[in-house]
């Protein structure tokens, strides 16, 4: 066995979750929560089939973060994850309780805009995610003026009144 660690490419402020799941119904399934629950909501969506043709399935409402998914699941390259990237904008706080209610969801890796590593196990079979790298390790505890910027920055972006 062999680990690998596979960068995830995206813009800084673009948001996915990484998940896996445990059927090609996956797809449809994913699109259709996604668009039942942000209206208008901008993503692209790559599973890894496990089994049969095992092709990178897409969807999505938007070719840029449709292509960018597609990439990253080649990249990756395990069977029965799931990777969906969200348009400038929107935040997986939205709709991450209704992904992992999707009946084919088994786990949730991720979910995050910080620069993240995927930490992949290869062997002669295939490859499976043993967990992420999401973003930095901490430099300290926060001061009150850390306090303050937090509670700021959550009502700045329409989160806490």
């Amino acid at each position: 066995m062999n680990l690998q660690t596979i960068p995830i490419e995206k813009p800084l402020e673009i948001n996915f979750i990484l998940g896996q799941s445990h059927f090609i119904m996956t797809v449809e399934d994913i699109h259709e929560a996604m668009v039942a629950a942000v209206p208008g909501v901008k993503f692209g969506l790559a599973f890894c089939e496990a089994s049969g043709k095992c092709l990178v399935r897409t969807s999505g409402t938007d070719a840029e973060m449709i292509a960018m998914a597609e990439k990253n699941a080649l990249a990756i390259g395990a069977g029965h994850s799931f990777i969906l990237f969200l348009g400038e904008g929107f935040y997986p706080i939205n709709v991450l309780n209704t992904i992992k209610s999707v009946p084919e969801v088994c786990r949730i890796f991720c979910a995050t805009a910080n620069p993240t590593e995927v930490i992949v196990a290869v062997t002669e079979m295939g490859r499976g995610i043993l967990g992420v790298i999401d973003g930095f390790s901490p430099q300290g505890v926060e001061a009150e003026e850390d306090i303050v910027w937090r509670k700021g920055l959550l009502r700045m972006i329409g989160y806490k009144a």
